[in-house]
């Protein structure tokens, strides 16, 4: 390749693959941005000693997706593939009375992502809104990122929100970026984080692994489709689909057991040594992670929607599709049900005798689940709700399409964008650290020979590096 731009397109009228690569050469410079039909996508840019060594460069790029089928095209003549938004109903709840909400905050879309830590309650709905709340309530902080968000997870330190535009945005600094991009091919449906490798389970039933450096690992097709659970730990992934729930090996996929359900997975959830699957046939199912062996079930009266436990399965939570909330003892008694006052309940979590719940109506609801709050509730004394309101002052961060720039480290850590035998990779400069271990780093701001600083760089088991906080580049 010479001087100029190529832009190539993949797009099966019958499959799933859509999308675009595109190589600009300038000079020594080669700009690389891939992604979506009908998006902006991702971009990558790199210097090389030379201009030859540049159009080289490109030339090889260009020759692989040539290969796997890409072809010259005209930007512009193709369509966006549209994407799968959670088709969900929400009919009136059947329950006598109301559960004992403490605190409401609406977000004004339907929203599916949240999670509770020991600081914040995080709540993530599909207009590409996430919102962080003190457990009292206090509306603290606004991201807006590109497009819907379907799910929130944490990874330690860690908070990601999977995003219908195709990325996982990592939100532990002032500045939402990306963290990882996902294959156009893949319908995400939901993923999770277990350190840092990344598990997406999408509309077709299949399950792919990516690693900190956004390669792919491996994928499995389970036997079923609309795949709207997974869930990892060291040893194992699990994933839910329409047939169950299938048990993969961590490392390598190898299957280690499918477990039949009733009816399709629509939520999973996860303790130390089991799993809990809500089915769309009315039951949560408690499996062991071991064998897969179906150990309990708790009986809902409609659809679940949505599953949670206190610690070590002592009580298990579900949510239905006509806006009620259950709890019930670890061997499946129902100990009560009651409605929510505010939707159907999409997901949930338990923390500290507080069951909080994201809905249909957009809601983050802060529920009393104490047996006193819930004993008055089902005599009909519930609390006043507090319904919380965002400041209009409030900051909205959005996703920066500039990378900040400083002239001094400080306190903090300096990296360095390096080409590692044609990869792009990052390494930290200095001292006290392994010198061939690579930093987990947002692909979008890697330029090879560019210096940055990090707030703080954390050693991960599986022998790389990961950064926490904002990202500046040294100038």
């Amino acid at each position: 390749m010479t001087q100029g731009t190529t832009y190539l397109e993949l797009s099966e009228d019958s499959g799933s693959a859509h999308k675009f690569y595109e190589v600009t050469v300038a000079g020594t410079v080669v700009d690389i941005r891939y992604g979506r039909i009908g998006t902006d996508g991702s971009r990558q840019t790199s210097t090389f000693p030379t201009i030859e060594k540049a159009e080289a460069a490109a030339a090889k790029k260009i020759g692989e997706k040539v290969r796997k089928g890409y072809a010259p095209s005209v930007m512009g003549a193709r369509a966006a593939r549209s994407i799968t938004r959670r088709a969900v109903v929400s009919a009136p709840s059947t329950a006598r009375a109301t559960a004992p909400v403490l605190w409401r905050f609406r977000t004004a879309s339907s929203a599916f992502g949240i999670h509770i830590d020991g600081d914040r309650c995080w709540v993530g709905n599909q207009s590409g809104d996430v919102y962080s709340l003190g457990h009292d309530g206090q509306v603290l902080s606004r991201f807006s990122l590109p497009d819907g968000v379907k799910c929130l997870v944490a990874d330690d330190f860690w908070i990601y929100a999977g995003c219908d535009d195709g990325s996982v945005y990592d939100l532990s600094g002032k500045i939402p970026h990306a963290a990882y991009r996902i294959d156009e091919d893949v319908d995400i449906y939901w993923l999770d984080i277990h350190e840092g490798v990344l598990a997406v389970s999408d509309a077709g039933g299949r399950l792919v692994v990516i690693d900190h450096e956004e390669e792919h690992q491996w994928s499995r097709n389970s036997p079923g489709t609309g795949a709207w659970m997974v869930r990892g730990d060291a040893e194992a992934i699990y994933h839910g689909h329409s047939a169950g729930v299938t048990a993969y090996a961590a490392d390598g996929g190898r299957e280690i057991w499918n477990t039949k359900t009733p009816g399709s997975v629509l939520f999973g959830w996860q303790e130390s040594d089991h799993v809990y699957a809500g089915t769309g046939r009315h039951v949560v199912h408690k499996i062991a992670k071991a064998d897969g062996r179906a150990l309990a079930e708790y009986r809902c009266d409609t659809a679940v929607y949505s599953c949670a436990t206190a610690p070590d399965g002592r009580y298990v939570f579900a949510g239905d599709s006509a806006s009620s909330v259950y709890c019930f003892a670890a061997d499946g008694t129902r100990l009560w049900k009651l409605g929510t006052g505010c939707g159907s309940a999409l997901s949930m979590q338990y923390r500290d005798e507080r069951l909080y719940v994201v809905t249909t109506d957009g809601s983050l609801a802060c529920i009393d689940a104490a047996e006193p709050a819930i004993a008055a509730a089902q005599g009909g004394v519930v609390p006043t709700v507090l319904d919380v309101k965002a400041s209009a002052a409030l900051p909205v961060a959005t996703p920066a399409t500039v990378v900040a720039t400083t002239t001094v480290a400080g306190s903090g850590t300096v990296v360095e964008c390096i080409d590692d035998h044609g990869r792009v990779r990052v390494r930290v400069v200095g001292a006290g650290f392994q010198s061939g271990w690579n930093v987990q780093f947002p692909r979008d701001m890697r330029v090879v020979g560019a210096r940055y600083v990090v707030e703080e760089v954390h050693e991960a088991s599986r022998g790389f590096y990961r950064v926490r906080g904002e990202i500046k580049r040294l100038v």
